[in-house]
């Protein structure tokens, strides 16, 4: 499972591996390395743009809703974010399988196309043992999402469950109410990071399938109520 930053360019296997004794022509070698050159320029980010980049670029733009995810142990922080507004959604005391097809279920409830999930990284930003265990659940994730056409990112969540304590606190919740609902918020922490740095930091998980890598380019179905024209 390759883990690709969207803002970095995609790489592609270089297609001038011309034998010795070619008859190709030196405007025709230079045709080709400007083809080369102009495919492996274009970045996952104007591949398919997070949600995040495509509301940076247009304020008034409508389509698909993000879900934030925070992994734990034993319980999953679910957040979901519509238009300008975050709220926690739900806590899932689930894993594995069972937990991965409750987050599509949700998804396809929620009109969602793609996943922000917290990967816990150092204050120094470097990753940690529980950095790998995530990335594994996520690259497992990856593949039934863009099954989909949904996209899974990675967004750092370092001090994600400080901030949501905090915030759990200044809105007057009780501990009783706070045991059963920190994930979640942590999950809206998470999310409210990634639109605040548009997008940039996170990480595209892509699999290495390219039939997969394709439906992730294609997008899932578009929605006649966003796109009435289509």
């Amino acid at each position: 499972m390759a883990t690709l930053n969207p803002f970095l360019p995609s790489i592609k296997q270089n297609p001038l591996q011309i034998q010795r004794g070619s008859s190709v022509s030196l405007p025709r070698r230079t045709q080709l390395f400007t083809r080369a050159a102009a495919s492996i320029s274009v970045s996952w980010e104007e591949q398919i743009p997070p949600n995040a980049v495509r509301r940076k670029r247009d304020p008034s733009w409508r389509g698909g809703f993000s879900l934030g995810v925070d992994l734990g142990l034993s319980r999953t922080g679910v957040a979901l974010s519509k238009g300008f507004s975050i709220r926690p959604l739900t806590v899932l005391e689930l894993r594995g399988q069972k937990l991965e097809l409750r987050l599509l279920d949700i998804a396809e409830k929620q009109e969602v196309d793609e996943f922000i999930i917290g990967i816990p990284k150092s204050s120094e930003g470097k990753e940690t043992e529980q950095s790998n265990k995530v990335r594994s659940v996520a690259g497992r994730f990856a593949v039934r999402a863009a099954e989909r056409g949904w996209r899974v990112y990675l967004q750092d969540e370092h001090g994600t469950s400080a901030e949501a304590l905090d915030h759990m606190i200044a809105k007057g919740l009780g501990r009783s109410a706070r045991e059963g609902r920190v994930d979640a918020y942590a999950a809206v922490k998470v999310l409210e990071r990634y639109f605040s740095h548009s997008g940039k930091g996170i990480e595209l998980v892509v699999p290495k399938q390219v039939e997969l890598q394709n439906k992730l380019r294609q997008g899932p179905p578009k929605d006649v109520d966003f796109f009435p024209d289509n």
